[in-house]
């Protein structure tokens, strides 16, 4: 293996651990990203930019860069939100879904576990998810509600202590 393949090897594996890369690079069609060694059809964050690039300061226009870059025209608009919004930070892939719970709060969780107390029992996942339906109006899965609420129990028996 010759060092520039391995170099594109480790940037490759460097991308995708980080969730950067394309996820087609073989429709980034763009002349720059062709052949040549700085442009990566493989960097999400390179050909994202690039295609911004393209349509502010080259005046082409939205559906022709983003099949360009082998992107959709959705893409194009969001990235073009995030980027005038967050500069360059906007570009890198994000975690999706929940970033916290957000049904089972720290209110909710001690309304439950007030009930625990009071039955002097650890009650069942649907009696957990009837009370918690009852008292604070919210639906969760029974195993939601314990695997948030016996780590809310040990915090709380440890500030007892």
């Amino acid at each position: 293996m010759t060092t520039g393949s391995r170099q594109r090897a480790h940037r490759q594996h460097a991308l995708e651990a980080q969730g950067a890369a394309h996820p087609h690079p073989e429709a980034v069609a763009d002349p720059l990203f062709r052949g040549g060694t700085f442009f990566d059809p493989n960097d999400l964050v390179q050909v994202k930019y690039e295609m911004l690039r393209s349509v502010e300061k080259d005046g082409r226009a939205v559906v022709e860069a983003a099949e360009a870059f082998g992107l959709s025209r959705p893409v194009y608009y969001v990235t073009r939100e995030l980027f005038n919004r967050e500069g360059l930070p906007g570009l890198l892939p994000r975690k999706r879904g929940p970033k916290r719970p957000h049904k089972l709060t720290e209110e909710n969780l001690a309304v439950v576990a007030q009930a625990v107390r009071e039955a002097e029992h650890m009650p069942s996942g649907a009696e957990l998810t009837a009370l918690l339906a009852e008292r604070c109006g919210i639906r969760a899965h029974p195993r939601s509600i314990l695997r948030r609420l016996l780590p809310y129990l040990k915090r709380q028996e440890k500030k007892l202590r």
